[in-house]
């Protein structure tokens, strides 16, 4: 049997018939393609938008230089994906292959290869990651700062090999539409910061041929994307990032008589999806922090590439910053809730790893405040000079409740060095029929002290590793919050997929974050032969520092209860028969554990079943110390008391 039929028939149940005669007319399309049936491409003009001279931004000796030398390892083949992995994929990439396990995936008809079958196509991540080309506006933005020839001839080289090795859906990379939006931006960025007249990649016959054939390339992703949209339960980041990127082009490249319907219905989308994809009070609806920063990532992009976007549009990117500064502590952490693959739309600073606060520099400065520290947003500011907001106030600068996403915050002292800050989240599993990038989380908590982390969501691991480790770091031992006989709180049909889905109910709304009493519970375990109800009360007093979690399992019978605690690694701790202490760089925590019949284990970095895991960035992983609270009992409850106290 195809090992792949199983997935089909779960993925199936979460379709609507809208969804699956959708899916069937997107085959039909494949099929006509496939066999040279659909329309071909009009010839491009001669010219494409007119750029003036670009001008690089105000940057200190240091930034320069950072850019210079990472342009001059990309040169010799060393490239950074991901976070801050390090590749070498040679001066000449094979741009088919991944560059971990060096399998090369086949050149044939994208809609025919199966991107999930490793040993065709390797780790899929990879090759996309790589074939995003944020490493060739690096070699664009040194060109612009030095003029080197070496750069030139790199950059061309680069070009014209991944042009002959990719042509138009024909291998792995046109087989997603997300990665074809994200390569439109990156080229878009090279072509800005280069322009069109006198770019010197374009210069003599074999630079005009470049030209050409790179615009047909151009063409022909435009052309994917617009017939392949991501709708219905894939409506979701990917529906944006494909959309930014066919906007971006039309506006860099309005060459074709379709360019203005393809800027115009971009446009709309972009609108319309930004209201969709965030809910009222700002929250990303895919339950993925990380996935909130991409997304508000491809919006910025798309609204400074053209026209200026309407007020809804900006009001919707202003809440959705406005929850990233309510929920990041006073060091700039941003708890790493949902999936994280590290996925970026530009790498414009080869320094800046927060891109969250990098965000929040170009929205100031959007709105009338100092040019961005992060100088990637400067880049960027200079590249795309077009959309800007009109001139309002920008909305009031922090939060603490988010009940339309399902996100309270809870502490003392925000933005103080003896800041305490919690959240809580009591929201949905995820976006739409499948809640892709969702985790088994619900009623979780994570806690920062003084701007470092201490109770902490470890994250994601891989995508595409062995599923053990797909499914444990989505999955409910991986949170903290509790389970219930061995089983997670929601129902996974496969890697990107929930088949049951745990809701939660809010029964007791707290008034403040620093006098904060919560109760709420979630119907995940109501699905078992004997249901069971999780019941999670929470409360915090900033007078007395003091967290309180209560945790009671409604149900007839007795069952197996796991209450986990997840604890940043680099901190110290110590456990005896009822308490655990925990030292940090600023603070400690006194954890006393109430109740009767439970035993307490301090695990740490466990193989089989996985448990103290922590994740720093995609495909990285280091052991954690997790508290486990284990009893068997339908109705005791189990009580944890955080004291928190500062050294000084």
């Amino acid at each position: 049997m195809n090992i792949e039929l199983p997935w089909w028939f779960q993925r199936l149940r979460c379709m609507t018939p809208a969804e699956v005669l959708y899916r069937l007319r997107q085959a039909g399309l494949d099929a006509l393609e496939k066999r040279g049936l659909l329309g071909r491409a009009a010839a491009p003009v001669p010219a494409a938008l007119a750029f003036p001279v670009f001008v690089a931004p105000t940057l200190s000796d240091g930034e320069a230089q950072a850019i210079l030398a990472d342009a001059r390892r990309i040169c010799a083949g060393q490239v950074t994906l991901f976070a801050s992995r390090q590749f070498n994929v040679g001066a000449r990439p094979q741009w088919n292959r991944d560059p971990e396990s060096g399998i090369t995936g086949p050149a044939v008809y994208a809609g025919d290869i199966g991107v999930s079958r490793r040993h065709l196509v390797g780790d899929i991540k990879h090759v996309w990651e790589l074939n995003r080309h944020l490493h060739l506006v690096r070699l664009a933005q040194a060109i612009v700062l030095s003029g080197e020839s070496g750069f030139v001839d790199a950059l061309q080289a680069q070009l014209r090999g991944w042009l002959a090795q990719c042509p138009p859906r024909i291998g792995p990379n046109w087989t997603s539409a997300l990665e074809l939006g994200i390569r439109l931006i990156n080229w878009s960025l090279i072509w800005r910061l280069l322009g069109d007249h006198g770019n010197p990649l374009f210069a003599g016959s074999a630079g005009a041929a470049l030209r050409a054939d790179w615009l047909a390339s151009i063409h022909a992703h435009c052309q994917c994307i617009a017939r392949r949209p991501s709708r219905h339960s894939s409506a979701n980041n990917h529906l944006i990032g494909e959309q930014a990127g066919l906007y971006v082009a039309a506006m860099t490249w309005p060459c074709w008589p379709a360019s203005a319907r393809w800027r115009a219905r971009a446009r709309r989308e972009l609108e319309q999806q930004a209201a969709l994809q965030f809910s009222p009070d700002g929250v990303n609806r895919e339950q993925a922090f990380a996935y909130h920063v991409f997304s508000a990532e491809f919006l910025f992009v798309a609204a400074l590439a053209g026209p200026p976007f309407g007020r809804r549009f900006w009001d919707d990117l202003q809440r959705a910053l406005r929850f990233l500064r309510s929920v990041r502590d006073v060091k700039g952490h941003l708890p790493m809730v949902g999936d994280a693959d590290d996925a970026m739309v530009h790498r414009l600073d080869p320094q800046e790893h927060d891109r969250a606060g990098a965000l929040l520099e170009l929205e100031a400065a959007l709105h009338g405040g100092a040019q961005p520290g992060a100088a990637g947003m400067r880049w960027l500011l200079q590249a795309l000079p077009a959309g800007r907001p009109e001139p309002t106030p920008l909305a009031p600068a922090t939060a603490w409740a988010f009940p339309d996403g399902g996100y309270l915050v809870f502490g003392s002292g925000f933005g103080s060095a003896r800041e305490i800050k919690g959240l809580l989240d009591c929201g949905p599993l995820g976006y739409l029929g499948i809640a892709a990038h969702g985790h088994a989380d619900a009623l979780a908590l994570t806690l920062s002290v003084a701007g470092e982390p201490c109770l902490v969501d470890p994250g994601t691991g891989s995508y595409w590793q062995e599923r053990k480790w797909r499914d444990y770091f989505r999955g409910t031992s991986a949170h903290n919050t509790v389970r219930v006989d061995g089983l997670d709180q929601s129902v996974s049909g496969g890697r990107f997929l929930w088949l049951r889905k745990a809701q939660v109910t809010v029964e007791r709304m707290p008034r403040s974050p620093m006098q904060f009493d919560f109760r709420g519970s979630h119907d995940g375990y109501l699905r078992l032969a004997d249901p069971a109800l999780h019941i999670r009360t929470v409360r915090f007093d900033a007078h007395s520092a003091v967290l309180s979690v209560l945790d009671q399992v409604r149900a007839r019978k007795a069952h197996r209860l796991e209450q986990f605690w997840h604890f940043a690694p680099g901190l110290n701790l110590s456990l005896t028969a009822s308490a655990v202490h925990v030292r940090g760089n600023a603070f400690g925590i006194d954890i006393d554990i109430l109740g009767a019949g439970f035993s307490l284990e301090l695990l740490r970095g466990c193989e089989n079943p996985p448990l103290g895991w922590y994740s720093p960035s995609y495909e990285l992983k280091q052991a954690c110390d997790v508290l486990k609270i284990t009893t068997l009992s339908g109705s005791a409850p189990i009580e944890c008391r955080f004291t928190i106290w500062f050294f000084q």
